[in-house]
């Protein structure tokens, strides 16, 4: 395979297996870095990485550390957390792009790298909307009804229908996930109008 013209994929777990893992699944289709550490990650990040596939659970520096200090330096790749963690209320406040909670499969694997790329050809807008309906998907997962209750989940609508006016006119370039979990909310949302 020609690297040269792959993107690049960053794979942060201190599982090593897992990582390897991954690993082996994406790179017959991306330029794949792998480390086993947040200290790691830092060294390994640069302009050229595309892709973060990042654990948020390690031993020497968290993954959570490791995103903002991605976003402090203001690297121009998207950022999965591919984690055991069950999102909570906090993943408001983190800039990930995607959320993802593991067991993970190859094929999943292959989409969010895919999802992640379509992304990050988008404006800013495109991808500030993207990532805040990723983390509403991710907290509705894990909450149900019960993630409307919470104020840091109010201002993430609020936030979200904000943009909604901004990229309205982008929508065809949703991936098929992206419009489906919107899709998803606005069924959601009907029915609720309706009950009330």
């Amino acid at each position: 395979m020609d690297t040269q013209d792959s993107p690049v994929v960053l794979v942060v777990d201190d599982e090593r297996d897992l990582a390897d893992l991954f690993t082996a699944w994406l790179s017959s289709d991306y330029d794949v870095e792998t480390v086993y550490s947040g200290q790691d990650a830092l060294g390994a990040l640069d302009d050229a990485v595309d892709v973060v596939l990042l654990d948020r659970r390690m031993p020497d520096l968290s993954g959570d550390a490791v995103l903002a200090e991605v976003r402090e330096r203001g690297l121009d790749c998207r950022v999965a957390m591919v984690t055991a963690v069950d999102p909570d209320f906090d993943i408001v406040e983190m800039g990930f792009d995607d959320y993802v909670t593991k067991p993970v499969s190859s094929e999943e694997l292959h989409e969010l790298v895919e999802r992640l790329l379509a992304r990050k050809q988008h404006d800013s807008a495109v991808q500030r909307y993207f990532q805040l309906v990723s983390k509403r998907a991710a907290l509705d997962a894990q909450h149900g009804a019960d993630a409307g209750d919470d104020p840091k989940y109010e201002a993430l609508e609020a936030e979200i229908e904000s943009l909604e006016a901004e990229v309205d006119s982008l929508t065809e370039e949703f991936s098929e996930d992206d419009f489906a979990a919107q899709l998803h909310r606005i069924g959601q949302d009907a029915a609720a109008e309706d009950d009330g």
